[in-house]
């Protein structure tokens, strides 16, 4: 890696949620970068899991515009931010899913490197609560307090539940409210080690992706951007949608290349092939 690209700078990590936990680290240790975090910076105003305030764009460009937020409000040319969201897996709708983008701005180098981790592994979950053994049930099936909770009765939302006794105590208030109760996970990321697991894990992609150099002109961030399917099914031969090939292209320079069979198979199991198995 061109550590001399980082070596000695500030990078600024845009977050109010501690996420700096599992970022600044490993940065620090193989970049060489000196990582802060802004004083009082308000990432909710560009969207919160609670509801509150609506994420209108995606979580790419969400994680762009706090990023570029940060570093202006520290004047740091070199600044990272992380987005998350969840929701049904895209393949698999029956399996809650953890998205995490992680992307790092260099402005003195015009670089942008992304990464993106998936993961299945979560406790994103919600219930409606009719008696307080079924809050304390729901509770314990998501980890708490290690992870916390999120109570709604209405309009009234009490976030950050984090010890029984709180949790009795606001599951009083929703009551006295005569409103319907959602107990729901608090998925930000200082009350959800999961979801921290899975941010660290998009940390490691990064720095793989920062540890991939062009051939053509050496800057670094040269991955994959374009995968094509048909590998062939092994017992018809017809094309399935496992990738054939994969396709490299250097954002500084023209250089590209293409790979064939980037997983390695040059066939893949009738089990995934549309005709074999429709």
């Amino acid at each position: 890696m061109r550590q001399s690209l980082f070596v000695g700078r500030t990078l600024v990590i845009a977050t109010q949620h501690q996420k700096e936990k599992v970022i600044a680290p490993a940065l620090e240790a193989v970049l060489g970068v000196r990582c802060i975090v802004p004083d009082q910076f308000d990432s909710d105003r560009f969207g919160t899991f609670s509801g509150e305030i609506p994420r209108i764009k995606t979580p790419l460009e969400t994680a762009r515009d706090k990023c570029i937020a940060a570093m202006q409000q520290s004047g740091c040319s070199l600044g990272i931010a992380s987005e998350g969201s969840f929701g049904p897996h895209p393949a698999m709708g029956f399996l809650p899913c953890n998205e995490e983008w992680l992307l790092l701005l260099d402005t003195r180098h015009q670089l942008e490197i992304v990464a993106r981790e998936w993961s299945t592994v979560t406790n994103f979950s919600h219930r409606d609560i009719s008696s307080f053994a079924s809050l304390l049930d729901f509770a314990q099936k998501i980890g708490f307090p290690e992870h916390r909770l999120i109570l709604r009765a209405g309009d009234t939302c009490w976030k950050g539940i984090g010890t029984p006794e709180e949790l009795a105590r606001v599951y009083d208030l929703a009551c006295a409210s005569g409103q319907d109760i959602r107990a729901e996970t608090d998925m930000r990321a200082m009350y959800n080690p999961t979801r921290m697991q899975v941010i660290a894990k998009a940390v490691g992609q990064l720095l793989t992706h920062l540890q991939s150099e062009c051939p053509g002109c050496g800057m670094p961030g040269f991955v994959v951007t374009s995968t094509e399917a048909g590998l062939p099914c092994s017992l018809c031969n017809s094309p399935t949608r496992a990738p054939l090939r994969s396709t490299r292209q250097c954002k500084h320079c023209p250089y590209s290349d293409s790979t064939l069979f980037p997983q390695g198979k040059i066939h893949e199991d009738p089990e995934y092939c549309d005709y074999c198995n429709p």
